[in-house]
């Protein structure tokens, strides 16, 4: 008489590929995923082209106004599709706390800490390629609208494509400032608060300091730092291109080693 024995259940491993997948296929079945990313490109390309098209040379405070930097005038919706994209990453980290698929996520991933790598790095990624089209988009359309004495500029001038691919790097830090936060509070409304303060309030509140102070706090702020990559001149009161968008990359590593820690550390 023969013992039948039940085959042996397949052990599958957990794989740094699997969780991207997921996150992937988590990323790209939300409609508001396509809806901010439409967006975030949108304000980047219209508000750029009505900043140029409405350009006076004889304004010396608006964007632009440095000799030549028709770059800086055809990304002045930057700091619009900055907000945007950051609360696409806010929404992609804090949207699973408030329906609670978290546990679920972190029951399949109990590492836990792949799932925010995944989530910053599909944010991060694909902002950057949808924010760098989006810059070429508004260079190419909105450099004729400047006016003859801006419309000169080409790609291969100094600094040109730096400035247009380091919009794409800015704004895919963002979004991963985004998750960051989002990860962090746990709160969708509370993370969108922060970038927003952040990015929009808090540079308006430095400018009522002392002058002396504002000088030298201005230039270290998140996004006074990470848009100096998209600038072609340097004012003396801001920071050199790649040394600003250094520096709002330690913003960036600051808030996400905070929120690996909360993740690691306390419950869903």
């Amino acid at each position: 008489m023969t013992t039948m024995t039940a085959p042996a259940r397949p052990v599958y491993r957990l794989t740094t590929r699997g969780v991207l997948a997921g996150e992937w296929t988590k990323f790209w079945s939300l409609r508001s995923t396509w809806i901010t990313l439409a967006v975030s490109a949108f304000l980047l390309v219209a508000v750029g082209l009505i900043a140029a098209a409405s350009f006076d040379p004889a304004d010396s405070r608006g964007p632009g106004s440095a000799a030549g930097d028709v770059v800086a005038l055809v990304l002045s919706g930057s700091t619009f599709g900055a907000l945007a994209v950051g609360v696409l990453g806010v929404l992609l980290a804090a949207g699973e706390y408030s329906t609670g698929m978290i546990r679920s996520t972190l029951t399949a991933v109990p590492s836990r800490l792949p799932v925010l790598w995944s989530k910053a790095a599909i944010a991060g990624g694909i902002a950057f390629v949808v924010m760098t089209a989006a810059a070429f988009v508004a260079f190419f359309a909105g450099s004729p609208l400047a006016g003859d004495a801006m419309a000169t500029l080409r790609l291969g001038d100094d600094g040109v494509l730096r400035a247009l691919f380091g919009a794409g790097l800015y704004l895919g830090l963002v979004a991963v400032f985004g998750v960051a936060l989002g990860a962090l509070v746990r709160s969708s409304a509370g993370g969108i608060a922060i970038l927003a303060g952040l990015l929009l309030i808090v540079p308006t509140l430095v400018m009522l300091l002392p002058d002396s102070w504002a000088e030298n706090i201005t230039p270290y702020l998140p996004s006074n730092a990470g848009s100096a990559i998209m600038s072609l001149t340097t004012a003396d009161t801001s920071l050199g291109p790649w040394t600003g968008l250094a520096v709002f990359a330690a913003w960036v590593a600051a808030a996400l080693g905070a929120a690996a820690y909360r993740l690691a550390k306390s419950d869903a």
